[in-house]
């Protein structure tokens, strides 16, 4: 009888602690819902008042009509898929060889790629431009296609923690040993091996390095203004300077399309791994 008492208590007790972390887990899931909402609806809001007395999208209509908008939207998103491309390139094999062949240097190689987010942009950036000016071996600075290459390479720095441990993570979720090897097996050679076996096994690691990469892209300001490309986020930074609500609608519409570009993403990741598990 006292054994089915203290039962019946310890599975009371068991019950109670799992209702308890379940409501702070909501409470906190709900706590971070409200601070990343509403200043997102707080701005969406404002930017429907350019019109006295009544809410309407016509900061949104001044914006997408803006043909400035339209250059440097288009040319942040040139930029990012040629970061995202360079970035695969350089990231992809380096960390695929350091997990095959060289683990005693993932420490190091790691070290490498925080130091983006200790070293600032404007730091970068002066280098650069001390590194590549028009007197340089390499006029990086010279014409606006070399600049557009050097600005490339920048946003290619600056991105490099969040492609590297993307990547890094789902290289760590599949077995590429074995991959490899049975691919040499097959008298694949190194490229093949790369391209056909290791890249389809784990594109959702690079496709989540890929949406990073396009954020960071999207919003960066620094090293665009200070290399003098027409690039969004300096376009951003100027109608903050100068206007009162079409900031606000930018801010909205780069959100909105950062989020849908995420939700693209996990649909054709989800769609060619559906695909990949039929027989």
């Amino acid at each position: 009888m006292s054994k089915q008492s203290g039962s019946q208590s310890h599975m009371q007790s068991h019950a109670q602690t799992n209702a308890q972390s379940r409501v702070g887990a909501w409470t906190a899931m709900i706590v971070g819902s409200l601070y990343f909402l509403i200043p997102l609806l707080a701005t969406f809001e404002f930017s429907l008042r350019m019109r006295r007395g009544t809410y309407s999208f016509d900061a949104y209509q001044v914006v997408l009509s803006d043909s400035h908008f339209q250059a440097s939207f288009g040319y942040s998103i040139l930029m990012a898929l040629l970061t995202i491309v360079v970035g695969v390139l350089l990231v992809v094999p380096t960390a695929y060889w350091v997990q095959l062949r060289l683990p005693k240097l993932r420490g190091i190689v790691e070290f490498i790629t925080l130091l983006p987010l200790v070293v600032p942009a404007i730091v970068i950036v002066f280098g650069y431009l001390r590194i590549y000016n028009s007197s340089s071996i390499l006029p990086l600075t010279s014409n606006e296609r070399a600049t557009d290459l050097l600005l490339v390479f920048g946003y290619v720095t600056l991105s490099l923690p969040y492609m590297y441990r993307a990547v890094d993570a789902g290289l760590r979720a599949v077995d590429i040993r074995s991959l490899t090897e049975a691919a040499e097996c097959l008298g694949a050679n190194w490229p093949t091996i790369l391209f056909k076996v290791i890249f389809p096994n784990i594109r959702s690691g690079i496709l989540s390095g890929a949406f990073l990469t396009f954020a960071v892209v999207i919003g960066e300001f620094t090293i665009a203004s200070l290399l003098d490309r027409p690039a969004f986020g300096p376009y951003l930074q100027l109608i903050g300077a100068n206007r009162a609500y079409e900031p606000s609608a930018l801010a909205i519409i780069a959100f909105a399309v950062t989020w849908a570009s995420m939700g693209l993403i996990q649909v054709f990741g989800s769609a060619r791994t559906l695909a990949s598990q039929k027989p």
